[in-house]
């Protein structure tokens, strides 16, 4: 993405260091310890149901428990299930390190601060917006920073066929995925109200809660790169902004 290693922002007068390298490092490590759990959780399903043990649903509290339950009884699976559930453990506990040191680094960053006052945009959210925009002036219009994370459309022409397809998906999918999770929170969970919700659900009586999620997040892209760029926070309802200009 050609991120510089380090810039300093100056934000009420006060001088910020924001390492961005130190930003994606955790993001990428706690996505790559995030990937590795899934994995042993498939891992032991796969195996116990090659035994005709279904270890049906869980929770990640319960997940071991129902393991060792099922495996009770056959000396191979119990050393198995044994080893996967230690190593399960191991890189449970550093996930939750990294939860930590995001969380913290949240703290510390104002930028990261400001875009969390947005309803469904939390730590994981906003510090993934933040790392990638990175220096919010390299972008002309917000209006080209959902394109530029695959959110629009991709579109077929020739002759007379002229035909809208599903999101282009370029650019990067750490960003969309964000963006869309946090679209999906919007819609589907109870967070303060918002023109943003009221926007989105009106979209989705007419065109399906998937095509809502896309264009919320879409939207949300521009909101959050306006917030960025200008300095500013969340303001639920543009009414009450012009009320207050």
């Amino acid at each position: 993405m050609g991120w510089p290693g380090r810039r300093l922002c100056r934000v009420s007068g006060h001088v910020q260091d924001f390492n961005v390298y130190q930003c994606c490092g955790g993001l990428t490590a706690r996505k790559i310890l995030q990937n590795k759990l899934h994995d042993i959780d498939l891992c032991l399903r796969g195996i116990l149901r090659g035994f005709g043990l279904k270890v049906g649903k869980t929770t990640p509290r319960t997940f071991a428990a129902r393991i060792c339950e099922l495996v009770e009884g056959h000396p191979t699976l119990v050393g198995i299930a044994s080893s996967l559930l230690r190593a399960r453990e191991a890189l449970a506990s550093e996930f939750a390190g990294f939860e930590r040191l995001l969380r913290a680094m949240a703290r510390q960053n104002m930028d990261a601060r400001r875009l969390m006052s947005t309803p469904g945009v939390g730590v994981l959210v906003s510090m993934t917006f933040v790392a990638a925009i990175d220096a919010p002036e390299r972008f002309r219009s917000s209006r080209d920073v959902g394109p530029h994370f695959g959110l629009t459309p991709k579109k077929y022409q020739s002759g007379e066929t002229d035909r809208s397809g599903r999101i282009s998906k370029v650019g990067d999918v750490g960003v969309r995925t964000a963006l869309y999770e946090a679209a999906n929170v919007i819609l589907t969970r109870p967070v303060k109200g918002s023109d943003l919700k009221s926007w989105a659900q009106d979209i989705a009586r007419r065109a399906g809660p998937y095509k809502a999620r896309v264009a919320l997040a879409r939207k949300l892209a521009v909101v959050l790169h306006q917030m960025l760029k200008n300095g500013t926070t969340f303001v639920p309802y543009k009414a009450a902004l012009a009320k207050a200009a």
